[in-house]
């Protein structure tokens, strides 16, 4: 196990402690999960980071990687939801574009494609960490809340979108996706 694993591991293991910490009976859960969560949330640079420049990339760090900030921003999601913060239309919408678009992403694999990510599929995925680790901490406005969950709804209709229609010409096509022009590593 290289090191880039461990953290994405790590990152698998402390989803748990977070979900716990939203849902514990005590202010200052809220305060942990909300400092734990933005660290497992930033790891995902770093494990990105490490296996790129170790030459360390694998075929399992590209599956749990992704997997891993999905598994996190879901299980937070559940637990706001849970709790009463979070309308579970928000959350099914999420959720079933991050099951639509690795439903593609599997597809494309098996035709021999690869669906890098995008930059609006990482912008997405950062409206989606700011507005689940602002309710965690829960000290704002709801229209704090509604404002940063109507954009992160926003973009992660607009990035599932992207992904189809550049994936579905792609794979018509029988071609790979063109590469990501944005300038991101």
């Amino acid at each position: 196990m290289n090191p880039a694993l461990m953290v994405t591991s790590a990152r698998i293991l402390l989803i748990p402690a977070v979900m716990a910490l939203v849902l514990v009976d005590d202010p200052n859960g809220r305060y942990w999960a909300f400092g734990l969560y933005v660290l497992v949330a930033a790891t995902d640079s770093l494990d990105g980071w490490l296996a790129r420049s170790r030459g360390e990339v694998t075929v399992a760090g590209a599956f749990l990687d992704p997997l891993a900030d999905k598994l996190l921003v879901t299980g937070a999601l559940l637990c706001v939801v849970e709790v009463g913060e979070v309308s579970a239309w928000i959350v099914m919408v999420i959720v079933t574009r991050e099951f639509a678009v690795t439903g593609l992403r599997l597809i494309a694999v098996s035709e021999n494609l690869v669906i890098p990510a995008s930059s609006i599929g990482k912008i997405k995925t950062l409206s989606q960490n700011v507005a689940v680790a602002w309710v965690i901490l829960h000290v704002g406005p709801q229209w704090q809340y509604d404002a940063l969950f109507g954009l992160a709804v926003f973009l992660t209709v607009l990035s599932g979108a992207y992904y189809f229609i550049m994936a579905g010409r792609r794979l018509r096509e029988g071609r790979p996706p063109a590469p990501d022009i944005s300038g991101d590593p």
